[in-house]
């Protein structure tokens, strides 16, 4: 059942004028190399594609990045390789405003990178090479520890190390900070962590992975996503959000279960579009919105994100965003 937080909801709400950052992203940063194809290899096959562009990327470099985009104070903490990329991606973050006092150069490692098929249809696949990445650990949080408490809400994902994680949560946690984990790529995580989430936010078939392999494995799981969001309540976080894509979102939690559709928009590439969705609602959450009011705003970003090629490159500014 859901575990005790350090915090009241209500209470955790700090305005603006109270936490130095609104949202501090403890996570990946990423090259993502995207090649575009008519249709993707099987096994054994060659296909040829599009010439091969470089974007920034990484779901915590993404997530930063479109949060700052929409007006929030934005902090990363993360690592980052002594190569090429490395440079690339720490100006392209400094470009947009977020603040890299704690993000690591990593001498003798290759910065994350994140090789893309994109179909035509908008859809794409991802393999990732960690790299710098993967040595994100309990140290840089300890060493971050200043701007993590000084967050109204601290953003994680699973690209970067379990223990890095769960230090960062609990440190946020301990500060009166509201903890908010995209469970991308999916992992085991641990009960303790789970009972600290405000919301835990997961796509179909991670919501299916943290139950078990229910949604439609034939096991007696839940299988549709409002019954997925109020059992994935029951099993500890405080609150959760279930994304649909062009569906929109479930959001479960003490005021019980809502959907919330997403706007019409015509997919051109859906690369990052998530974390774009994950920063826009934590933002909010920062800001002071229910989570239902959030989750409301961030389909419009969300939406907004998948209009045009590239993750951070699609991401708008407030002014951007068609009528609510």
């Amino acid at each position: 059942m859901i575990g005790q937080h350090p915090h009241d909801r209500e209470d955790s709400r700090d305005g603006q004028g109270s936490r130095d950052w609104d949202v501090v992203v403890v996570g990946s940063v990423n090259a993502d190399l995207v090649v575009g194809v008519e249709r993707r290899p099987v096994p054994g096959e060659t296909v040829l594609g599009s010439d091969l562009a470089t974007h920034p990327g990484g779901k915590g470099a993404n997530q930063a990045v479109a949060a700052a985009r929409l007006g929030g104070r934005v902090g990363i903490v993360g690592r980052v390789g002594d190569d090429g990329h490395g440079g690339f991606l720490r100006a392209a973050l400094a470009a947009d405003g977020v603040d890299l006092a704690h993000l690591t150069t990593t001498e003798g490692a290759p910065s994350g990178v994140a090789l893309i098929t994109l179909g035509p249809d908008g859809d794409n696949s991802i393999i990732v090479s960690p790299g710098a990445n993967a040595r994100l650990g309990p140290d840089d949080i300890a060493a971050a520890g200043d701007m993590i408490a000084g967050a109204s809400v601290v953003s994680f994902q699973l690209e970067v190390p379990m223990p890095a994680v769960e230090a960062a949560a609990r440190a946020a946690a301990g500060a009166g900070g509201r903890v908010v984990l995209n469970l991308s790529p999916p992992a085991p995580v641990p009960e303790g962590l789970l009972a600290l989430c405000d919301p835990l936010v997961v796509n179909e078939h991670e919501a299916a992975y943290l139950l078990g392999g229910g949604g439609g494995g034939g096991d007696g799981g839940p299988e549709e996503p409002e019954e997925m969001a109020a059992a994935l309540v029951r099993s500890g976080p405080r609150s959760v959000v279930v994304t649909l894509g062009a569906e929109g979102v479930v959001v479960a939690g003490g005021e019980g279960t809502a959907s919330i559709p997403s706007p019409k928009a015509e997919a051109v590439d859906t690369t990052g579009a998530g974390d774009a969705f994950t920063a826009a609602l934590c933002l909010r959450l920062a800001r002071g919105d229910s989570l239902r009011e959030a989750a409301r705003y961030a389909t419009r970003v969300g939406a907004a994100a998948v209009r045009k090629r590239g993750a951070q490159s699609s991401y708008p500014t407030a002014d951007e965003l068609p009528p609510a």
